[in-house]
């Protein structure tokens, strides 16, 4: 993944690029972040190698001054950051830089004892050694970005990430016979998305039950008692047919009557659960296949932990 070194309380943030585009994209993401020329700097190999314009501080026939412009144009560089220079650099060779870089090619820096860049660098506060990497890349052909970020260190870096910069070489010692081979290897990454997996509908339905309920009720019954009494006259006289006495009876009786009462009510309501899915699928990741032929010795090539993969 893309990255830039952040040591503690550093002041100055370089970016490494494999192309030219991309470090003038993270040029035009500083301006536009506020950071000036003066902070900038900007500098790549002069792939056509041009030794014959280096600039000493001015040059004095329109011929030079139109070699030199047309080839910032053709660089992208000159239109970056306005004034740019083209110069050489002992053990570099032609190189264009622009901003801050600029003062790399003035005869005091390139003359340095330590190099033009290194000393550049140094002279910002990037540690020697990896001033030393950074030179390395240059040299490889990577054009370089620096920053001089006056407290916005963390601000600057993350725009030189954006922009792919490339991560800070290992400190390890190269030799001129150095060559590096990329190993990549694919990663698993999962993503969530809400999808509607059903529907809850709450209704009310009418069921029919048949209830039964015990009412005390109270009706009249008919008693017939017969007393004997002792012999008298009889009031009326003679014997009377046909004679009746009604008594009406009466009870109680129970008519069923129904009311829609309220007996409870049902609360909807949704709530997030939690839960575990696993996802898996398979991946490819590349490894060294290291090959001997003849006599040749070889340092045994350890894989690198999952924690040193993916720090």
């Amino acid at each position: 993944m893309a990255s830039v070194q952040r040591p503690n309380a550093r002041q100055t943030a370089v970016g490494v690029f494999q192309n030219r585009e991309d470090a003038e994209r993270a040029v035009e993401e500083l301006h536009r972040a506020g950071f000036t020329d003066q902070q900038i700097g900007i500098a790549a190999r002069d792939g056509e190698g041009r030794e014959k314009m280096q600039t000493t501080g001015g040059t004095d026939t329109k011929a030079e001054e139109g070699g030199i412009t047309g080839m910032l144009a053709g660089a992208g560089i000159g239109g970056v950051l306005g004034a740019a220079a083209v110069g050489l650099i002992p053990g570099i060779g032609p190189v264009i830089a622009a901003g801050a870089l600029a003062g790399i090619l003035g005869g005091a820096a390139a003359g340095a004892a330590t190099g033009g860049l290194v000393g550049w660098l140094s002279g910002q506060g990037v540690p020697e050694e990896e001033a030393r990497e950074y030179e390395s890349e240059f040299k490889a052909g990577r054009t370089l970005v620096t920053v001089q970020a006056n407290g916005r260190y963390d601000e600057a870096a993350a725009i030189l990430q954006r922009a792919h910069a490339a991560a800070r070489p290992q400190t390890t010692t190269r030799t001129a016979g150095d060559e590096d081979l990329e190993l990549r290897e694919e990663r698993l990454r999962a993503r969530k998305e809400s999808v509607e997996s059903g529907e809850v509908t709450v209704g009310k339905d009418v069921v029919t039950e048949r209830q039964t309920m015990e009412v005390p009720v109270t009706r009249e019954e008919v008693e017939v008692e017969f007393r004997p009494v002792t012999p008298h006259e009889a009031t009326a006289g003679d014997v009377v047919e046909g004679e009746e006495i009604s008594v009406p009876v009466r009870e109680e009786r129970v008519r069923a009557e129904k009311d829609t009462v309220v007996t409870g009510e049902v609360n909807v309501r949704k709530r997030q659960v939690q839960g575990t899915e696993e996802v898996s699928d398979t991946v490819r990741k590349e490894k060294p296949r290291i090959t001997r032929k003849g006599d040749v010795n070889v340092d045994a090539y350890e894989e690198p932990t999952e924690e040193e993969r993916h720090p």
